[in-house]
């Protein structure tokens, strides 16, 4: 008889461990903090509480080594990746706008002149995610549990429209008209009462102020003046302190200037908090997801750079965001109630025009110049200039012309491709045929530029720069300040995945993980179907616990 208590108890412990093990998290929240390097992470340590960043550090998971594994490294791509599991080849976003062949125009990734705004009388909300070509984990949580709430915010519409999915029951980004946050009519036909009582009193002018320094000057490792950086309009040095107030009185771009503030990324935090309490995320029995994307830091940072004090001093400021969000996670859903993880949709390459003042590899391409050149190398040689357009460093051709001149697409290619191998700052050009043939010839460059490629959005001709090289339109002073991304070079590529929450567990991970890992180990987490294109796989040490 006490050999069979003792059986009981012990399939009850068993029982009571696999339903433990089974049990989801009631609420699972996204973090994507745009234009995001690795290093930040430990070059910015000494300015983070314990609560911020540092929770992450000390308490959750780090894949140190996570890269993204094909170009172009833009914030479109980068958040489609993300929540679908797949590169832009399978998922279509190939870049923040492309040229559209049919229509002669650049379109954005997320335009949809067939929605209208809701919100506000401006354009913004003309936006959708029907250039999404597959679904998100968030639309598969929808699918597979149509009472499961998803809500997405951002000050990009990109950023909020992209994670949130086709089946989003509410995304949320800033109108640069009003100030405030608007959707469109593909989501919602109005605004929900709890959203225009906050648009009400919490908006980009309540919240516009004077940006200081959060700490004393000499705290800092950074320098407040350099060569390098934007003068931000309504301002006559990129220095300390920047009173927006001032500025746009200056200039009269008050929403503009504020999108570049760290008070915008508070606004976008105190909105993530009243998401969940007004749309009662993680209160039943269904496990919702909370889509954020800090858009600021690339504002900010494309005019900065990475090395700037404007950049230290605004993470000081992200990571008291952070600690903010997590402890309300913590007192609203418990310890064991929430998964969160954090992560960037690229990070940046330095300013070249300092890479070059420190005679390391770097400079400029002066794209126009050389497009001029290339156009009048075709009508000598063809009769005709044959480019159609540049965007992205792709390179579409004029089919109607190539036809009227009786040329083969794979000739004229082949052609443009060798003549801007010729260009000094060019690492790679790839013809479409290339990429299409599966070529196992291709380096691990040329692959990188495959799993971005999309017959349709993409061009004929694709080229790649050398590292620390940036396109620009005009040699002029203003195009040797502030920098971008979009490489495949670990200065954009390697960005920070942290997680923490319910059974994740306190260590370092240093083997390679891809960004389209993400939304696979999500996937787990909910106990959900693998989404339609997903390629990425399961990050184990998050699951076997």
């Amino acid at each position: 008889m006490k050999n069979l208590a003792l059986r009981i108890l012990l399939l009850f412990c068993i029982l009571g461990g696999q339903l433990n093990a089974q049990k989801q998290p009631k609420i699972i929240v996204g973090i994507v903090v745009d234009q995001m390097c690795y290093d930040y992470l430990y070059r910015y340590q000494q300015h983070f509480v314990a609560g911020g960043f540092n929770r992450f550090l000390n308490k959750g998971l780090n894949c140190r080594n996570t890269l993204y594994n094909y170009v172009p490294t833009y914030t479109g791509p980068g958040h489609a990746s993300i929540y679908t599991g797949t590169t832009p080849s399978n998922h279509g976003i190939v870049a923040n706008e492309w040229y559209q062949r049919s229509s002669k125009t650049f379109v954005n990734c997320v335009s949809d002149k067939t929605v209208q705004t809701v919100g506000s009388t401006s354009n913004e909300g003309q936006t959708s995610p029907r250039n999404l070509r597959t679904y998100t984990v968030t639309d598969q949580l929808k699918l597979a549990s149509p009472e499961s709430k998803v809500i997405s915010i951002s000050i990009k519409d990109r950023s909020s429209i992209l994670p949130g999915g086709h089946l989003s029951d509410g995304s949320y980004w800033y109108d640069y008209a009003s100030g405030t946050f608007i959707t469109s009519t593909y989501f919602k036909s109005e605004l929900p009462k709890w959203l225009q009582q906050f648009n009400a009193t919490k908006n980009a002018d309540k919240y516009l102020k004077k940006w200081d320094l959060l700490y004393p000057k000499t705290n800092y490792k950074s320098k407040d003046e350099s060569p390098y950086e934007v003068v931000l309009g309504g301002k006559t040095s990129a220095t300390f302190p920047y009173d927006f107030k001032e500025m746009s009185a200056v200039s009269n771009n008050a929403h503009q200037l504020f999108t570049i503030s760290p008070f915008a990324n508070e606004l976008l935090t105190d909105l993530a908090i009243e998401a969940m309490s007004r749309e009662q995320l993680g209160l039943d029995n269904k496990t919702d997801m909370l889509c954020i994307s800090y858009s600021t830091p690339d504002i900010a940072g494309h005019a900065f750079g990475p090395y700037s004090l404007e950049m230290e001093d605004m993470y000081a400021r992200l990571d008291r965001q952070v600690e903010k969000l997590l402890s309300h996670l913590e007192s609203m859903y418990g310890k064991d109630g929430f998964v969160v993880f954090l992560t960037a949709d690229h990070a940046v390459v330095p300013v070249p025009q300092m890479l070059v003042d420190r005679k390391m590899p770097g400079g400029y391409l002066f794209l126009n110049e050389r497009l001029s050149t290339l156009r009048k190398e075709l009508a000598q040689k063809y009769g005709a200039d044959v480019i159609e357009a540049e965007e992205n460093q792709n390179i579409y051709l004029n089919q109607n012309r190539l036809d009227s001149l009786n040329l083969a697409k794979q000739e004229v290619a082949d052609y443009i491709a060798g003549q801007i191998r010729k260009w000094p700052e060019v690492k790679l050009a790839i013809t479409q045929s290339s990429l299409l043939s599966g070529n196992e010839t291709l380096d691990e460059w040329g692959q990188m530029i495959q799993k971005g490629f999309d017959i349709e959005r993409s061009g004929e001709v694709i080229f790649m720069l050398q590292p620390g090289y940036l396109a620009k339109s005009v040699d002029e002073p203003k195009a040797h300040t502030g920098t971008s991304h979009g490489s495949a070079f670990n200065y954009d590529t390697h960005v920070p995945l942290l997680w923490y929450g319910a059974n994740i567990p306190s260590q370092n991970c240093y083997r390679p993980i891809q960004i389209v890992d993400i939304a696979p180990t999500l996937i787990h987490l909910m106990n959900l179907q693998r989404t339609g294109a997903m390629t990425g796989t399961p990050i184990l040490e998050i699951l076997q616990k």
